[in-house]
């Protein structure tokens, strides 16, 4: 049987009256750069063995999941930052975070260039890389005036044409955010901060949809209803359960492995 959603924290739904969405992208939405832990944490791994540190590579290792693993949600710089941090901690040469991100995304492209040149010249369909269910149920949001918002910890640049590549053109009314090299706030915190603040929009009226610790936490302190999005993201079906107990510990409310349960996702807002 497959996965549905799962309860893990009660609320009264009359205490809701749900009018805007809050959507990630990487792994909540796009499937486009599955895999980037893959590449980051290995990488974090090298550099921090070149400080000729006397810790195993366990040990290493340990270190660069966990921080990698807690910053997940905000932007790339972020975790960079981090890890000049461990560098310098070591030993090592202080070196501007920009370097490692760069450095970083140059061995990302190399795994999810081909996807993307796929997708551009129409030789793949754009539901191969996305979190099944999540077209059906983005449109079912809108065709009942829940304005969508999209926050992402990747370059803005880059979200838009992912996006544009997975024909999300115009689906977020509510715009699309991204990250910004210069940006020193967390772009989601900032997204969530705009809409509660200069849209005049309540906390119980506002639910989100992500797959990182950062976005779900933001979200749930705010007093809105938190929804973690744990895909098994290389099968494209089932629950990861490092995600669940993950998102549950950021404060979701609900946890689900995809939006394939359109009707039933909807039913927690109405």
């Amino acid at each position: 049987m497959e996965p549905k959603l799962e309860i893990v924290r009660l609320w009264d739904k009359n205490r809701f009256s749900i009018r805007y969405a809050l959507f990630d992208f990487d792994g909540t939405v796009s499937l486009i750069r599955e895999g980037w832990q893959d590449i980051m944490i290995p990488y974090f791994c090298e550099v921090l063995r070149s400080t000729a540190t006397p810790e195993s590579e366990e040990a290493i290792r340990k270190i660069a999941l966990d921080f990698v693993t807690d910053l997940t949600g905000k932007q790339t710089i972020f975790q960079c930052i981090k890890l000049n941090e461990e560098v310098v901690k070591r030993g090592g040469p202080k070196r501007e975070p920009i370097v490692y991100k760069k450095e970083y995304l140059r061995r990302l492209e190399l795994r999810i260039a081909k996807r993307k040149e796929r997708l551009a010249a129409g030789e793949a369909d754009p539901e191969e890389w996305l979190v099944p269910g999540v077209g059906p149920f983005l449109k079912l949001l809108r065709s009942n005036g829940i304005k969508c918002y999209l926050a992402s910890g990747t370059d803005e640049e880059d979200v838009l044409y992912e996006a544009k590549l997975l024909g999300l053109q115009g689906v977020f009314d509510g715009g699309i955010h991204g990250a910004h090299d210069a940006m020193v706030e967390c772009s989601k915190e900032l997204v969530i901060n705009a809409m509660l603040n200069r849209e005049h929009i309540r906390p119980d009226e506002l639910i989100s949809f992500g797959d990182g610790f950062v976005e779900v936490e933001l979200v749930a302190k705010h007093g809105g209803l938190a929804v973690g999005v744990a895909t098994e993201e290389s099968k494209r079906r089932g629950v990861n359960q490092w995600k669940r107990s993950r998102l549950i510990a950021a404060g979701a409310r609900v946890i689900i492995p995809d939006f394939r349960d359109t009707e039933g996702i909807y039913g927690i807002i109405r």
